[in-house]
Formats: structure tokens, C-alpha cells, sequence
């Protein structure tokens, strides 16, 4: 590829994490909107309007106002090629959420500003931080009223464990907004059509006076090493502050990073050798192809349409020819992408979630990509069993995506499906009817205890009704505990066998 060390110069790719409702796919839609990828912005609350957030592709995502599914969105701003990954804002997608923060060089936080810190935000911000990838905070909804922005500031700090540093600062909020004071330029940008408010107005001021007294220094090696985030505040429905925060987040958002091997082997972006892994398949993005995407993150080296690539699982060659780049479900065919950028490789089956692919000989692998225990089970059962050719087929397409995972009754066909949260059945339910034309339904067994074991301890003598004996999808032996209590019951009576959980 021509200009390869711009291309890659020029690569910033995020992820937006909040709690529920703080405002994450509005804020997604204005930064497209400042892309000039659509004309204006679908707000997520007026889904009786024709317009719906550009990000929520999928049907029940449409009615329902809600994101489940990560969207990828790529875009162009003053010089750079901007990579979104809209993650699910709903808790129970969390592993989805959990695997995208796998695949970005920066994380974009939004806070609702009348709540604070929230319980899925904070669950989120541990993960990222763990990484030690950059976060930019974006307090929303400052045209509402809001809490006050030294408490928010302070609330940041104290339950997050990362230090602050405001880059521009509230003047008022809700009716009485007068705009956003930005530190670095010393300026006051006003809120359009504000009432004129000059104790509101004086009292900002004073509150900018301490920041620039008492508050933290700005380090860009802190911010670069997720030890400080850069603190903005707006309004993402009113379009305001957005811009600021857009050109501020280029100017220290880092490139796209090195990757690290299971052989300990670092893997520069600019080496010149092709390698990628995916981070999530979907099936069904246009229900009239009935087609299946493997989403790859490029670590290093340029991607041609037409290459010749290994899949290190199987040691599969693979020519990548019909490769796609996203804007929610509008795609088109790519001819070349770089890394950082997310690209769509058609898939018939070949792809696992995690699975590394590499162009050369000399193989590479990147650590697998964590799976979760799920807590909740059901049985399924196909309504009509005339379509048992469809019903095969959509389960295990939809278990191959990642976000349910399956097991089979150990002496039996029996199915049974797990998640971490009760949503995914509803969308699962809703899939299968709108996807592939089955009724299906759920016969509940509760919550459980999901624990693998070595298949040369599993003994079928081991199993009872408080221990059910399954295989999950790749005819792995797991006991499903009733409860802790029957866990521990087990783990006392057979002392040598070892359990394993997963996240």
C-alpha cells in the first residue's frame, strides 16, 4: 500500500462505554454527523420518527431504543479516519462489550451529568483500566439540570481511582446554561439562545479560578497511560460541546497500538507482515443474504483484497477476497485498510471468535479472547419440528457470535442455552423468528453454577439432579451446580477433581 506510514499515522480507533441512558448512541451519532457521514442525527428516544440511530441495525434494536449488538462506524475528520465501536449499552451484553474493549487503542467514557458514575459504567471503566488505554470523559446532558461539576469531578476521582483534568468547564446547566468555559483557549463558547444569567455566570468563573489554582496538572504521558483522563462536558442530543470534544480527543488519542503474542512476541503496527484477530462475528447483518461477517482487527501490516492469509487455529489458508468496511449496516467493499481499522471478512464457518489470522510463514498467535460463565439456563424446543433443518442452523449461528453459549443434555439431543443476563434469550427468541422463521420456546431451569471439567475425571456417576452433567459446544464435560452450596457439596465429596470457571 502507497503512503502505508501516513495511513497508519492517521488510524484512531474507540470504543464508547456507558451505563444505560447516559446518552452513548446520541453522542455516537453527532461525532458521524460531524463526519458528514449522515444528515442529521437520529435521536434514540423519538423512535416513533422514520429516522433511527445510524449504530442500531439490528430490528429489535430499532423498536425497543436499545443497543445490543457492537456496531462498527467509520469516518474521516480534519485529516484522520475515525474507527467507532458502538458498543451494546444493556448489561446483559457485557461479554460483547468485554471483547470490542479488546480491539480499540482509546475509550471514550459518557456519564449522564444529573447521575454520575453509574454501576455498568464503573464495571466497564475496570476492564479498560485493567488495559491501561487511555479514557476521555464526556459528562452528557448538561442542558438538563446536573449535578454539580466539581462533585462530578470529584465523584470521578473517588469511585473510579483516576485522576481528572477538565479540559473545559460548565458555566450554569439546565435553564440556566450559559455555556462551557474552555480552559485551554481562556473562552467562554455560549450555549445558543442562553438567558443571561451573570451570578450563574460569575460563579463558573470563580469555579475555573480554583481549577486553574488547585487542580491537576496536565501530563499527556499520564493521559496516554489511562493514569489521567481528559474531562469534557456538553450536551451530545443539543450538539453542543461535541466539536470541542472531537478535536480535543484527535489531538491526544494514541495511534493504533503494538500487540502482544502468547509467545511473548511483540507485534508492531508498522511491521510489514499482515495479522488480525476477530473479536466478534455476526450473522444476519442483511437478512436477504443471509450472510455471516468475522469483524478482524488489523494489528500490523496492510490488508489487499485478494490476499492470501493462515487462520493459526487450523493452519487454513484463506484468500480474502470479499472484505468489507462499516457504517452501521451500510457497508462496501474494501481495497485496502491498515492498522487500527476493523474489516468484515465474509465467513462460511471458518472463524471462531479469538482466532488469530497472519499473512507469511512465520506463524503468530494472539491470547485468546475471554469467554464468560454464564448464569442463567433454558431448555429450547423447536414449536414446529417440521423446521428442524432451520432451527439447527440458527442456533448454532447464533451461538457461534458469542454472546449465548450452548449445551447438549450429556445422554441426550436435549438443548440447553446459558447467558449472562435474561435479555439475550428475548433477542435470541426474536432472532430465530425474524432470522430464520422458527418459533421456538423456552422451558426455564434457573440460574446455575457453570463449572468445566478435565473429560478424563468426569465420571456420569458424579451427576444428580443438584449437578447436571452437559457437553457445551465443543464437547466439553461442564456440571451445572444448583446453587453454591451443591458446588461445595461436590468439591467436598471429590476433593481431586478440578473445576474450572470461566470469567
Amino acid at each position: 500500500m502507497e503512503n502505508f506510514e501516513q495511513e497508519l499515522q492517521n488510524r484512531r480507533t474507540f470504543a464508547i462505554i456507558s451505563h444505560p441512558d447516559a446518552g452513548k448512541t446520541t453522542l455516537t451519532e453527532q461525532l458521524l454527523l460531524h463526519g458528514g457521514v449522515i444528515r442529521e442525527a437520529g435521536t434514540v428516544k423519538g423512535r416513533g420518527a422514520k429516522k433511527m440511530a445510524s449504530s442500531d441495525w439490528m430490528a429489535i434494536e430499532q423498536q425497543r431504543g436499545i443497543s445490543v449488538t457492537s456496531s462498527v462506524l467509520q469516518f474521516d475528520y480534519e485529516g484522520k479516519r475515525i474507527n467507532i465501536l458502538d458498543t451494546p449499552g444493556h448489561e446483559d451484553f457485557s461479554e460483547d462489550t468485554y471483547r470490542t474493549l479488546m480491539a480499540v487503542d482509546s475509550v471514550v467514557m459518557v456519564v449522564d451529568a444529573a447521575k454520575g458514575i453509574e454501576p455498568q459504567t464503573k464495571k466497564l471503566f475496570e476492564i479498560v483500566s485493567k488495559r491501561g488505554i487511555p479514557v476521555f470523559t464526556f459528562f452528557n446532558k448538561i442542558d438538563r439540570d446536573a449535578r454539580s461539576p466539581l462533585d462530578l469531578v470529584d465523584e470521578l476521582e473517588s469511585i473510579l481511582g483516576i485522576q481528572a483534568y477538565p479540559m473545559n468547564w460548565p458555566i450554569g446547566s439546565g435553564q440556566i446554561l450559559q455555556g462551557i468555559y474552555d480552559l485551554k483557549q481562556k473562552e467562554l463558547i455560549p450555549f445558543k439562545n442562553a438567558a443571561d444569567h451573570p451570578e450563574v455566570r460569575q460563579e463558573g468563573l470563580d469555579e475555573v479560578e480554583l481549577l486553574e489554582d488547585a487542580g491537576n496538572q496536565f501530563d499527556e504521558k499520564a493521559v496516554a497511560t489511562g493514569q489521567l483522563t481528559p474531562v469534557f462536558f456538553g450536551s451530545a442530543l443539543a450538539n453542543f460541546g461535541v466539536t470541542e470534544f472531537l478535536r480535543e480527543y484527535l489531538a491526544y488519542a494514541p495511534m493504533p497500538a503494538p500487540v502482544t503474542t502468547v509467545d511473548d512476541q511483540v507485534i508492531e503496527p508498522d511491521n510489514h507482515e499482515f495479522t488480525g484477530f476477530v473479536f466478534k462475528i455476526q450473522a444476519n447483518m442483511d437478512p436477504r443474504h443471509r450472510d455471516r461477517i468475522a469483524f478482524v482487527r488489523i494489528v500490523s501490516g496492510a490488508f489487499e483484497r485478494g490476499m492470501d492469509v493462515t487462520l493459526e487455529r487450523t493452519g487454513k489458508k484463506l484468500r480474502l477476497a470479499n472484505v468489507t468496511q462499516f457504517m452501521a449496516e451500510e457497508r462496501e467493499n474494501v481495497q485496502g485498510a491498515v492498522p487500527g481499522d476493523i474489516i468484515g471478512v465474509y465467513d462460511t464457518g471458518n472463524f471462531q471468535i479469538g482466532d488469530t489470522i497472519f499473512a507469511g510463514k512465520k506463524a503468530v498467535r494472539f491470547p485468546d479472547l475471554p469467554t464468560f460463565t454464564p448464569e442463567y439456563f433454558n431448555k429450547v424446543i423447536a414449536k414446529d419440528v417440521m423446521k428442524q433443518k432451520s432451527y439447527h442452523k440458527g442456533i448454532t449461528q447464533l451461538v457461534q457470535e458469542g454472546t449465548i453459549q450452548l449445551y447438549k443434555s450429556w445422554n441426550s439431543s436435549e438443548y440447553i442455552l446459558g447467558a449472562v443476563g435474561q435479555l439475550q434469550f428475548e433477542v435470541f427468541k426474536f432472532r430465530m423468528e425474524n432470522e430464520y422463521n422458527v418459533e421456538i420456546q423456552f422451558e426455564p431451569i434457573g440460574s446455575k453454577v457453570a463449572r468445566w471439567i478435565d473429560p478424563d475425571q468426569v465420571d456420569e456417576k458424579m451427576a444428580s439432579s443438584r449437578n447436571l452433567l452437559v457437553k457445551d459446544r465443543y464437547d466439553r464435560p461442564v456440571f451445572l451446580f444448583e446453587n453454591n452450596f451443591a458446588l461445595n457439596w461436590f468439591k467436598d465429596k471429590y476433593p481431586n477433581v478440578e473445576l474450572e470457571a470461566k470469567m
